[in-house]
This record gives structure tokens, sequence and C-alpha cells, in this order.
């Protein structure tokens, strides 16, 4: 707002900021966006030096601009190869029918929420047509959100801790309520957390030995400090690595002693199960990774705001396809495939 005075009359007038990076944007201001400066965001992020060819990376190109309906808005010509392309081929956006501002407002908005946002609250706010169309463009945006192998293994203290994802369990045949925790029927989830920096966290087969310590070994470097809790599959990780160790027994009421904790990877985990009890509700075993992936993203960037955070989103875009057929799987079933979001 600015105050202006004509003829002795205060008049109040609404001058709409302007912002030379999609990073500086909140979430009010991704609303406003149109199609056109939609693309545009998408176009700088992805080509941030010049538009290059998404079929062979030329940067001989030519943007069709034409009046006509037949063509698709955003059309570019590449003029080595021929082929024509927009800014959503080879991305996990390619065949889409969603806007592209609907694309924009949906990764500013699973970046932004600490817990996630349901493919039903996205439908909602964005207006799809589908809840189908939701929980695609959802799954779509966490493959985005999937970072690659870590270039540099974690370093320094790392915590390493797991926990179970599942429904609160029920009374069993016998009247008496099942196992809660480790050697129940939910789903494990591991998180290797270094203090400061990165997190892995994935679902894993089992709690055994062999697959913890195995997990630890590929993503820990050797000059690492290892810090768990007393659980025994644990036992003997020092003699890889030169940090060493420490545990802390949780069974003994012990949870902190000098530097030996793992309260960074219980965060983690509380955040994890906030999200899926209070936003999702259910999510099935063979989605787990995917949400994972997400909230690892979620708190590796942490720092950052959220639009920062939206733009790292969309920069993970590019080389990354996920059809509705291929999330389906075999069944080919909606309903089956959800069996939870």
């Amino acid at each position: 707002m600015i105050n202006k005075r004509e003829k002795g009359v205060k008049i109040m007038k609404y001058i709409p900021p302007k912002f030379e990076r999609f990073s500086q944007m909140s979430a009010i201001d991704v609303g406003r966006l149109t199609e056109d400066e939609a693309r545009g965001i998408i176009e700088n992020i992805r080509w941030p030096k010049g538009i290059k060819c998404a079929h062979c990376g030329s940067e001989n190109v030519t943007r069709i601009n034409s009046k006509s309906e037949k063509v698709r808005d955003g059309l570019i010509q590449c003029n080595d190869c021929r082929k024509q392309f927009t800014v959503m081929i080879g991305t996990v956006m390619e065949d889409s029918h969603i806007t592209l501002r609907q694309w924009v407002q949906a990764f500013h908005s699973m970046s932004s929420h600490k817990k996630g946002i349901s493919a039903l609250q996205l439908q909602r706010n964005l207006g799809l047509g589908s809840y189908k169309s939701a929980w695609h463009l959802a799954h779509r945006i966490r493959l985005a959100m999937k970072e690659g192998p870590l270039a540099v293994a974690l370093k320094g203290t790392v915590e390493v801790d797991e926990t179970y994802i599942g429904g609160k369990p029920r009374k069993g045949g016998n009247g008496k309520p099942n196992k809660r925790g480790r050697g129940t029927k939910k789903a494990p989830v591991m998180a290797i957390v270094e203090r400061g920096g990165k997190i892995i966290s994935k679902p894993v087969e089992n709690v055994t030995a062999k697959t913890l310590k195995s997990a630890i070994r590929e993503a820990v470097d050797n000059e690492a400090k290892i810090v768990t809790d007393e659980y025994q599959s644990y036992t003997g990780i020092g003699k890889d690595f030169k940090g060493g160790h420490e545990v802390v027994n949780h069974g003994l009421g012990e949870y902190v002693r000098g530097n030996a904790y793992t309260n960074t990877a219980e965060s983690f985990f509380a955040l994890l199960k906030r999200g899926v009890h209070g936003t999702f509700h259910h999510i099935s075993k063979k989605h787990l990774a995917k949400y994972c992936n997400e909230f690892s993203f979620r708190w590796d960037n942490r720092k950052a705001t959220d639009g920062e955070r939206a733009e790292q989103a969309i920069k993970g875009f590019t080389g990354k396809r996920l059809t509705l057929k291929n999330l389906l799987g075999i069944q080919g079933n909606f309903n089956y495939a959800l069996s939870g979001e």
C-alpha cells in the first residue's frame, strides 16, 4: 500500500510487489500468478542461462508465437533437430493437462507444509477436477524432491535410529493388545542424519544387524562417529568408523549423555509421524519411500525459505517421469493403488 494526497484527499492505492526470483515469493504471491508468468518462472528455473532444446540440448531455438488456438502456449522449436517442445517435456510434468500455475502452486504448497499436504487438500486448493489428478500430481512432485545418491557421505557426528510406521495396534485374538514398536507388523523406517546436515530416511525390509549396518556403511564417511540407542543390531558398528560408536540406553531412561543422543533423528520421526497421522491418516507400504523422500527433502532444506525450497524442488523435476500407469502398478486399479495415500 502507498499513500497519496490528491486535492487534500488521502488515497490508498495498492501496488503489486515485483520479484526478481520465484524464491522471493510467498504463497499469496504465487496464487496471483498468470499462466504466462508461471511458465516464465519454470523456464527460468530449468534454463537459467537460456533455453535449450529438451531433445538434443541445442541452444539454437526459436519460440513459436501464434494466435491460433491450435498452437500450444509456450511452444519452442529447435533449429538443429527440428523438434518442437515446451518446458514440460522431459520433466515430471510431461503429458500433464494441469495448468502451469497449478503446478507452481502445488510445488510451493508441498515445499512449505512441514507435515505435508494431502492430495484431497491439494484438489480443493488448486481446483482440480478429480482426486486422482491431485494424487498423481503429488507423487510426481515427490519424485522431483527425491535426491540422487549423496555425492559426499555423511560426516561428523551421525545419529542412526529406526521407527515403525502404521496404524494403532488393535487387540489380538486373545484379547491382549498387539506388541508396539520392534516386532510389530508395521513398516520399519530407518533414519541416518548428520547433525546440522542432511538426512537419509527410507523404509527397510527388516531391522537385522546385516540390514542396518549395511545402510550405515553405505551412507556414512568412515571418519564419522555413530550414535545410536542400545538396540543390539547396532552392536559392533563402531569397528567400521574411526570416530567410534556411542550408545544411549533408552531402556534405562538415558536419553542424553554429553554429546551422545539421538534426539535429532527422533525429531525427524516426530514430523514424519505427525504427517502420517494428522495429514495423510494412512500410508501404504508401497508408497512409503516416496513420503520419506518428501520429508527428507524438507528436512535437508529446513533453513531455506518456502520459496527457496519450492525452487529447489522444481530444479529436481528434469529427467524424471512417473506415469499414472507406473504409479498404479500391475493391477492398474486406482482404488487398489491408494490403500491410503
